[in-house]
């Protein structure tokens, strides 16, 4: 009857320790209420019946009564709690990906796309409260998903990005000039794009820096990440007779000086990834860099327990009144 339940007043439970004392109240009143008869024999007395002997149970029931009328007092409750949570400052970002043929390197496990997918799929699980939406782009851009909130959507896309869709090449303007058309109309407090490669500029028909100034313009940050080794990597060359890739050492380019541009000047920040852990790193550092406000709201909503208590002691009370007043009147 007591599972989770709560009490409000819970300072009537020290009224309990006047029940002892009634307790010894009562043996006390009733051996001076018992009086003594000096008789030669008590034969006549031996079969008085056994109502006498149940008298005790009206103090008992006034006792109980009593014990139910403290509990009540006490306002014994269930206590159902609700959490709401509301976003205060929502973030809208745009994952600009690399998937020139260079991104198939294998200075990262298994090579540089595979390894970026999976640390920005992580990435993308852990901004529940977040739209984000994806943009690839190698010797030109395009949207792969729109912002949205629905990640199972943002997670397949995101899957489906493989080298061999886009004339190959690194066209970095394009893919920020993409990513900012992407977020130009958002409403967001905070819009952010976070653009990856692992190249030099070569393609497209929008300059990096035009692509930059377009972003400052729309309130847009733009973290940057250089990924590669130092130094030479194992790149596709040429393909095979079969049609698969021939493999050669390559020198690592990256212009870094363009990367850490368009990070200053949007008021992002540069990152340089050269293995895999240091990639993981640098989602988790921006994940911490980009929190979003989430105000929580708890509900509480109580429901008084004591009405049956109540009943309870009036019913005891009752049944109490009613046998002292018809079975046991005769001995009272």
């Amino acid at each position: 009857m007591l599972e989770n339940i709560s009490f409000a007043n819970p300072e009537f439970f020290w009224l309990l320790l006047l029940l002892p004392l009634a307790v010894l109240w009562y043996f006390y009143k009733r051996k001076e209420q018992v009086a003594s008869l000096k008789l030669p024999t008590i034969k006549g007395f031996s079969k008085k019946g056994i109502l006498p002997r149940l008298k005790p149970l009206l103090f008992i029931m006034r006792l109980l009564a009593l014990a139910a009328i403290i509990v009540a007092m006490a306002r014994p409750q269930t206590e159902d709690i609700s959490t709401r949570t509301k976003t205060t400052k929502g973030i809208d970002i745009v994952m600009a990906i690399d998937v020139s043929s260079s991104m198939l390197a294998r200075d990262l496990k298994p090579n540089r796309l595979s390894a970026l997918k999976e640390v920005a799929a992580k990435f993308i699980r852990e901004r529940p409260n977040d739209r984000i939406g994806l943009v690839a782009y190698a010797g030109e851009g395009y949207t792969k998903t729109p912002i949205t909130s629905d990640k199972s959507i943002v997670l397949s896309s995101l899957r489906e990005i493989t080298y061999g869709q886009l004339n190959d090449g690194t066209a970095i303007g394009m893919g920020l000039a993409t990513s900012v058309n992407r977020l130009k109309e958002s409403k967001a407090s905070s819009k952010v794009i976070i653009l990856l490669t692992d190249g030099v500029n070569n393609s497209g028909f929008i300059e990096p820096q035009t692509a930059a100034d377009l972003a400052i313009e729309f309130g847009i940050k733009a973290y940057t990440i250089g990924l590669g080794t130092n130094g030479n990597a194992l790149t596709p060359i040429a393909y095979n007779a079969d049609g698969s890739y021939r493999y050669g050492m390559r020198q690592v380019e990256i212009d870094e000086e363009l990367l850490k541009d368009i990070a200053k000047v949007t008021g992002g920040k540069y990152f340089r990834a050269t293995d895999n852990e240091k990639l993981e790193a640098i989602y988790e550092e921006i994940n911490k860099l980009e929190k979003t406000e989430i105000e929580e709201f708890k509900y509480y909503k109580y429901e008084e327990k004591f009405r049956p208590w109540i009943f309870l002691a009036g019913g005891l009370l009752l049944l109490e009144w009613l046998l002292r007043n018809s079975i046991f009147r005769s001995f009272i």
